[in-house]
């Protein structure tokens, strides 16, 4: 597998929808490069987890396929403050970053030639043990730009068209399948 910037947003967002039991953060739903407002950050990834515990909220993956895409990335103003996600990860090809060469709170997920994801720092590391997993995202967890968030959000639901009319469709599909 080539890992390209796109291939690697498009596994990005695969990683973000898996179960923790597969080393995943079980985002309800993810996407890629959607902006968070006019002249806000475009994150590469972020998904959305829903939870009645505490591990509800956003994840942000930024891709790396270059020494100097990751170097840069340090300088970047939503790098410095505010910024989304409330877990952040970098996913790079395995071996590019190191663990040291992190910013304080951020996790790493390398990708093989073959396409295969590791994450070797970050809460997900630890996801099938469900105690370690919320104690890692306490450590690990960001004050994340929930406004911009909002942002992107609203503007990915009104893509979909009238919300409203495709809540009501989905209401009478399901009274209808309950009447069976």
């Amino acid at each position: 597998m080539e890992l390209t910037h796109k291939n690697l947003c498009d596994l990005a967002v695969r990683w973000l929808q898996r179960p923790n039991s597969r080393n995943g953060h079980g985002c309800c739903f993810a996407v890629s490069e959607v902006a968070t407002g006019y002249a806000g950050e475009i994150p590469d990834a972020i998904g959305f987890r829903a939870s009645e515990w505490d591990c509800a909220g956003s994840v942000l993956v930024e891709v790396k396929t270059s020494r100097s895409d990751f170097l840069a990335d340090k300088k970047k103003a939503h790098r410095i403050e505010g910024g989304v996600g409330d877990w952040r990860y970098y996913m790079a090809p395995t071996g590019l970053i190191q663990i040291d060469e992190l910013p304080p709170q951020w996790g790493l997920v390398e990708v093989n030639g073959r396409g295969h994801i590791n994450v070797v720092h970050g809460p997900a590391k630890v996801a099938k043990n469900f105690m370690s997993y919320r104690s890692q995202l306490e450590e690990f967890k960001h004050d994340a730009n929930k406004s911009r968030e909002f942002f992107l959000l609203v503007k990915l639901l009104t893509r979909l068209g009238n919300p409203e009319e495709l809540n009501q469709r989905l209401r009478k599909f399901y009274r209808d399948v309950n009447s069976i």
